[in-house]
């Protein structure tokens, strides 16, 4: 009895042990997590799954950003403190693309913005120049490194989500693609990684996703494709936002951009020659979390070929999404098999790949410390063998039931 408590004991503590140092895949799933946070403020619960390696992405939005006319100095403390409890640099991202869609606006003491489509009716590359060189630099500053922007989605329709609040600089992809590129070019400058979006084309959508599917079937036109062709081709695509719109002529089975191996492996991959990181849009909007489950989203957008997926919180009439409950979904679901273990190596090489622009460390410094922190691991669990062993060894051995009668007797 002793003997086997004893043995349950030390099994719980090297469970336990463990659990403070994650394993490999462990560390490879918290990469692929990005989340929002719910105030304007440093969240415990949010600052201990950064230390603990469970999610590599933050995300701010308005309502992260303290009302008062000069935030600069507490939204700088808010993220410098969590990027300082992270072991592999996060991404710390932001939609700041100008405009409607301004997180960081004047009053709360920042720069003044302007819309992608004033822009491109202003036709001058020097504004473009000079707005997104105001932004990047302001972004940098406040400690953030990921830029969901430029929009080279095409303004084709009248839509609420794209054209209405003039996100998109021109009808005219070439004049999209030029754009885009000075927004990329300016933010580089500044150490900012920016994501194209959204892929493969919201522009003639005349639906939005946030609130149900838009299927843009009868729609879409393939000069959507064309700035993130120029872009890539020309070296300019850091990153790039996966959209939830339905296209049956690109995808047969009818999935959202985002679930969907036939447009983002077989068109933006293969076709288009893309290998960086995709994030995918938050995955808690009504076209995905109103038609799938959480379950399913998650492994048809990995297999699909997703490596950031997004779960903001921030989305009105959407179940909360823990990063505990994501990241355990993502493991079971590679136990099982459903998701193969190398689809997570690619995720992981591209993410570790990008953060080696945003960070001191170049890919192999990474490296280095997650096999340090294998060893680390693994001596631990050494180590608690060890002691099991010993304490088996030194415990009297019972004697044998046949010996006990013996001795009763005489």
């Amino acid at each position: 009895m002793k003997r086997t408590f004893f043995i349950a004991l030390l099994s719980v503590v090297a469970f336990s042990v463990s659990g403070q140092a994650p394993d490999l895949l462990d560390i490879k799933i918290g990469q692929m997590i990005l989340i929002g946070m719910p105030k304007a403020e440093v969240d415990l619960l949010v600052l201990d799954e950064v230390r603990k390696g469970k999610v590599g992405a933050l995300i701010f939005f308005e309502k992260n950003i303290p009302n008062k006319p000069n935030a600069f100095a507490a939204v700088k403390s808010m993220t410098w403190t969590y990027q300082k409890a992270a072991s592999i640099p996060l991404f710390i991202c932001i939609d700041q693309e100008g405009g409607k869609v301004n997180r960081l606006k004047e009053k709360y003491g920042f720069t003044k913005s302007v819309t992608a489509a004033s822009l491109g009716k202003s036709r001058s590359l020097d504004s473009v120049a000079f707005y997104a060189e105001a932004t990047a630099a302001t972004l940098a500053g406040l400690g953030f490194n990921v830029n969901f922007a430029p929009v080279v989605d095409l303004a084709i329709t009248q839509n609420t989500v794209i054209f209405k609040p003039e996100r998109a600089y021109s009808a005219h992809e070439d004049t999209v693609a030029m754009m885009a590129a000075e927004v990329v070019k300016q933010h580089r400058r500044f150490g900012v990684i920016t994501s194209l979006k959204h892929f493969p084309g919201h522009g003639s959508s005349k639906e939005d996703t946030h609130f149900g599917v838009a299927d843009v079937t009868n729609t879409w036109n393939e000069r959507e494709l064309k700035p993130y062709k120029q872009l890539i081709d020309n070296g300019m695509a850091d990153a790039v936002m996966s959209a939830h719109i339905v296209n049956k002529n690109l995808d047969a089975k009818g999935y959202p951009g985002t679930l969907s191996k036939d447009i983002l492996d077989g068109i933006l991959r293969k076709q288009l020659g893309f290998n960086g990181v995709v994030f995918s849009d938050d995955m808690q909007m009504h076209a995905i979390s109103k038609n799938f489950g959480l379950e399913e989203s998650i492994k048809l957008a990995i297999n699909a070929g997703v490596d950031v997926l997004c779960f903001s919180n921030n989305i009105a009439g959407s179940d909360e999404r823990t990063v505990d409950k994501v990241h355990a979904i993502i493991k079971k679901l590679v136990a099982s098999g459903e998701i193969k273990p190398e689809r997570i190596d690619e995720s992981f090489q591209r993410i570790v790949q990008l953060k080696s622009r945003i960070g001191n460390k170049d890919v192999s410094a990474y490296k280095a410390e997650i096999a340090k922190l294998q060893n680390q691991v693994k001596l631990q669990q050494e180590t608690v063998e060890v002691k099991i062993k010993e304490e088996v060894k030194d415990e009297p051995k019972e004697e044998p039931a046949s010996k006990k009668k013996k001795r009763k007797k005489s």
